[in-house]
């Protein structure tokens, strides 16, 4: 195993900015779940295309929803900054730009060209 390689924990100061950041999102993306829930029990739009926008950002926002809550549960078993492909260290820097990642860079890429 390289030094790239190897694990760097996060520090308490990173897991607890991360955990806030993850559990304000989620409070944000449950409140506009119910908006948009309201919404579709409501009638959802005036037209076909409103409806079907309305429905593809409650099944976009449940998604979230579950990606964070997901991201919540690896931060908490300690799994949470480890790239789910290679295992290696995915930096915090990443992870505060894209909390809810869970891919290094070089997997995200080589996923993205498949």
């Amino acid at each position: 195993m390289t030094q790239h390689d190897e694990h760097v924990m996060l520090s308490e100061v990173q897991v607890q900015t991360i955990s806030e950041n993850l559990q304000s999102q989620l409070m944000w993306r449950a409140s506009r779940l119910d908006e948009l829930r309201a919404l579709v029990e409501g009638g959802g739009g005036t037209d076909d295309g409103s409806k079907q926008g309305v429905l593809a950002d409650l099944a976009a926002t449940e998604r979230t929803i579950t990606e964070i809550r997901d991201a919540l549960e690896r931060l908490a078993d300690g799994s949470y900054s480890r790239c789910a492909d290679c295992g290696t260290s995915i930096p915090f820097e990443r992870l505060k730009i894209r909390p809810l990642t869970r891919h290094c860079v070089p997997c995200r890429q080589r996923h993205e060209a498949r």
